[in-house]
């Protein structure tokens, strides 16, 4: 696929602050009409990102398309595709919530106007409120109606439910469908996991500027295994020949094995094809076997477990 045809294509991107880096050679790519959730704690390179998208920063080196275009050579026609929620929302002091959006639309050369009063509806916001009286969740639902009332082409989200309560963020999840459903790209970036994994279509996981793994959100679980118990009883079940039977075996790992009243216990975690285990837990009497499904969470953790060495991936 051609880099024009997508809506985000990073190669290489690299980002010096002074002697600190927060982009290490970052690839992405992100095709138009798509979710993606992009994720990764504090300091992972998640906002410095976003900047580069927008040309609020230029990189130390790689190459960057926004919509097929050089954010820097875009310029303002660019932008005015692009719907923007910081994570640090700057808002004037002064004027009500609406006069303030109303102000940002006509920007825009009145692009969305007539959407500012259902989309504050929606998020229940009060657009006569002054801004200086509002609350972090209600400057937060101030930035979100001027983000999505133009409908733009690409939506960049940065921590976007931030101080929301749980209703409203199952309502933005709403917004961020609707969009994808009329063909926006949507980059949300976040460290809230679960409300990515509602409504993304795939996932990039980001550490010490780089993607460190990325795909479907099915791909990603079926990767992060799954926590495996068996409890085995018999004459040759002890817990000694049992560690030895099961030590080896492919797509098993974290492997510990215990005495119990029950019989010996065995625990681990197991990635792919089960039969191996299976067959070798079969010459024992197994009397109880539970496996359930590692949360997408623990993938990302698993990410951040590796040596500062590890190489990224392409995404």
């Amino acid at each position: 696929m051609s880099e024009k045809s997508a809506a985000v294509v990073a190669r290489d991107l690299v980002k010096d602050y002074g002697s600190h880096r927060a982009l290490d050679g970052l690839d992405l790519r992100v095709e138009r009409g798509e979710v993606l959730g992009f994720l990764g704690p504090n300091g992972a390179g998640k906002s410095t990102t976003i900047r580069l998208l927008l040309d609020l920063l230029r990189p130390t080196s790689g190459d960057l398309r926004v919509l097929g275009e050089s954010p820097r050579e875009g310029g303002a026609a660019l932008r005015s595709r692009i719907g923007y929620l910081p994570g640090e929302l700057a808002l004037p002091r002064t004027g009500s919530a609406g006069a303030v959006l109303t102000r940002l639309a006509r920007l825009r050369r009145g692009a969305g106007e007539d959407a500012l009063a259902p989309l504050a509806e929606r998020l229940g916001l009060d657009l006569r409120r002054p801004v200086r009286s509002l609350s972090k969740g209600n400057r937060q639902k101030v930035g979100l109606v001027h983000a999505f009332a133009a409908e733009p082409e690409l939506l960049v989200l940065d921590e976007p439910t931030s101080g929301l309560d749980p209703l409203l963020q199952r309502e933005f999840l709403a917004l961020v469908r609707e969009a994808r459903d009329r063909g926006a790209t949507v980059f949300l970036s976040s460290h809230v996991l679960g409300e990515v994994e509602d409504v993304a279509d795939r996932v990039a996981l980001v550490r010490a500027g780089r993607v460190v793994d990325a795909g479907d959100v099915a791909s990603l679980r079926r990767r992060a295994g799954q926590h495996v118990e068996l409890v085995l009883t018999g004459p040759e079940a002890d817990d000694g020949k049992v560690r030895e039977g099961l030590t080896g075996l492919p797509g098993v790992t974290g492997l510990a094995v215990s005495t119990t009243d029950a019989g010996t216990r065995v625990t681990c975690l197991l990635h792919g094809d089960p039969d191996p285990l299976l067959r070798a837990a079969a010459r024992y009497r197994v009397t109880r076997w539970s496996a359930q499904d590692r949360e997408l969470e623990e993938l990302f953790l698993d990410a951040y477990r590796v040596g500062d060495d590890a190489r990224g991936v392409r995404a």
